[in-house]
């Protein structure tokens, strides 16, 4: 383990590149999209996908909450977005639908995260982690929290051997993210069992976004065309109509359906064609 601020690379806002190192940040590509709904949304909002505002945005997180430093939060219990992939989750486990999620987190890696409160402190403010390092505070703070990091030596992403770590300490019921789609379909032949939720699609060809349909459960759009469109057509449910959430599964429908009943917001419940999708979509939908 070290505690020297190393690089970490992101795939943040629109899957432009991030690079971060001793708590800066260096580099930041072109994104893939102008502009998301999500994005105006955020504590430090997004209006037009630029380089500038881009690392505006990463530079907050930085400085509010630790991300891809030895300081970085992990515990939250605030709810982002009512259907995103750590909400989904964190519900999941406060209610008994799984009792495990493999996720991703800067500073430790591939974790298993057994407690709500932790998914979402991990995963709710998070964009697609490429490469990170270990920090022993990050990973005691995680390991505090009930959590399991699995490479404490170089803090790495492999949420293949995440899922059969937390199958061997005995979980049954294991929720995973996944944004690779070769990656969805290995754990999909191992773990038939597993919960794998397809995150971070934004710019997948077509045989890419078919292979990660086919592997998940749920699947999130981000400002994928093709996702919207193979995941539409065979989708039990969808939540949202922005950047849409798809159930493939009856399990993952079950989940959001759940969610709902023991939610307090007003619903409209809508039998139609998918995907059903509001004028409000990222553009352009790559």
């Amino acid at each position: 383990m070290t505690d020297n601020p190393d690089e970490h690379i992101l795939e943040a806002i629109g899957r432009c590149r991030v690079v971060i190192r001793n708590g800066e940040v260096i580099e930041v590509g072109e994104a893939k999209i102008r502009s998301c709904p999500l994005t105006k949304k955020f504590a430090h909002p997004i209006s037009t996908l630029d380089k500038e505002s881009v690392k505006a945005n990463i530079e907050h997180r930085i400085k509010a909450w630790g991300m891809c430093t030895p300081r970085r939060e992990v515990s939250d219990t605030r709810e982002f977005v009512g259907f995103g992939a750590s909400e989904l989750l964190s519900f999941g486990l406060s209610a008994g639908l799984i009792d495990a999620a493999v996720l991703a987190c800067d500073g430790a890696g591939t974790v298993i995260v057994t407690k709500p409160a932790l998914v979402q402190g991990i995963g709710g403010r998070m964009s697609g982690l490429v490469k990170t390092v270990p920090y022993t505070d990050v990973i005691h703070r995680i390991e505090e929290n009930g959590g399991v990091v699995i490479d404490k030596v170089h803090a790495g992403l492999d949420q293949t051997a995440g899922v059969a770590r937390a199958y061997a300490l005995g979980h049954k019921n294991v929720a995973v993210t996944v944004a690779i789609p070769e990656e969805a379909k290995k754990i999909r032949s191992l773990y038939p069992d597993a919960i794998i939720f397809g995150v971070h699609v934004t710019g997948l060809n077509q045989d890419e976004a078919d292979m990660l349909v086919s592997a998940s459960d749920l699947v999130t759009s981000c400002a994928s065309r093709t996702l919207r469109e193979i995941a539409g057509k065979k989708a039990l449910l969808q939540a949202g109509v922005a950047v849409p959430i798809f159930a493939m599964t009856k399990k993952a429908k079950d989940l959001i359906i759940e969610k709902i009943r023991q939610s307090r917001e007003q619903v409209l419940f809508k039998t139609t064609r998918l995907p059903a999708l509001s004028e409000q979509q990222p553009e352009p939908l790559v």
